[in-house]
C-alpha cells in the first residue's frame, strides 16, 4: 500500500468515528431495531445482532470503495495528468466534510439527491429482513444498508476513488465503516446519551478533520511545487 494513502486512511477513519452524529440521524433508526424490548432481550441477543448488522455495512463500503477507486485508476491510466488535480480534490473534500460537521452545513445535500433513485430500487430488498430474528437478517440488512444515501459516505467515496487502485479504496471505506461502528453498535443501548456527548463534540470533530483534510493536500502541493522546481533547474 502506498504510504501517500496512510493520510486518507486516517482522514477515513476520524469521518467515522468523529462524524457519528452524522451518521445517528441517517442510521440510528435501521440501528435502534436491534434495541426492540430492550428491557426484555439481553445483550447477548443485542450485541451481536448489531456488529453482524454493521459488519454488512461496512463490507458494502469496502465494495463501493473498490469500485470507484477502479474508475479512478481507469481515469488516471487514461488521462495521467488529472492524478494529482484527483488528490487535491480529495483533500479538499475532506475539508469541506470538516466544515459540514462543524457547522452543520449541508453542502453535502446534491451528492445524497444524486444517489436517491438507485436506493429507491434498492431499498424494497430490506422489508423482508425486518424484523431483525437472526444474524443472517443483520448481516443482509447491513448489506443493502451500505448504499443509503449520505452525503458523508459519498464523501469518503471520493477519497477512495483518488488512490487509484482497489485494494487500497476497499480500505478507505474500510477504515471509514470502523469509525462510525463504535457509536452504530452502542446506539441500542444508550443511543440518547451517545447522541448528545456527539452532538456536543461537532466542532472540535470538524476542525480534527479540516486540519486532516490541510495534511492531505500538502503531499500533492509538495509533488506539484518540487516538480516545477525540478524543471525550472
Amino acid at each position: 500500500m502506498p504510504t501517500d494513502t496512510l493520510p486518507l486512511l486516517a482522514a477515513a477513519f476520524a469521518s467515522g468515528l468523529l462524524g457519528s452524529a452524522h451518521c445517528f440521524g441517517m442510521c440510528a433508526g435501521i440501528s435502534g431495531l436491534f434495541a426492540v424490548n430492550a428491557q426484555v432481550a439481553s445483550l447477548q441477543t443485542q450485541v451481536p445482532r448489531a456488529i453482524a448488522y454493521n459488519t454488512g455495512r461496512v463490507l458494502s463500503y469496502a465494495l463501493l470503495g473498490a469500485l470507484v477507486a477502479l474508475l479512478g485508476n481507469t481515469t488516471v491510466v487514461a488521462i495521467p495528468q488529472l492524478a494529482a488535480p484527483i488528490r487535491l480534490a480529495s483533500g479538499i473534500l475532506i475539508i469541506l466534510v470538516g466544515v459540514q460537521l462543524a457547522f452543520d452545513w449541508r453542502l453535502l445535500q446534491p451528492l445524497e439527491k444524486a444517489g436517491a433513485h438507485l436506493w429507491q430500487r434498492i431499498a424494497p430488498a430490506a422489508r423482508g429482513l425486518i424484523p431483525v430474528e437472526s444474524l443472517g437478517q443483520a448481516l443482509g440488512l447491513g448489506l443493502i444498508w451500505g448504499w443509503l444515501p449520505c452525503g458523508l459516505v459519498y464523501s469518503v467515496l471520493l477519497l477512495a476513488a483518488s488512490t487509484a487502485a482497489p485494494v487500497s479504496g476497499g480500505l478507505v471505506m474500510v477504515a471509514f465503516g470502523l469509525g462510525t461502528m463504535p457509536a452504530m453498535v452502542a446506539t441500542g443501548i444508550s443511543a440518547s446519551r451517545l447522541a448528545r456527548f456527539m452532538s456536543g463534540k461537532r466542532l472540535g470533530a470538524g476542525l480534527l478533520i479540516i486540519l486532516l483534510g490541510i495534511a492531505t493536500l500538502a503531499m500533492p502541493v509538495m509533488k506539484l511545487v518540487g516538480g516545477q522546481s525540478h524543471h525550472s533547474m
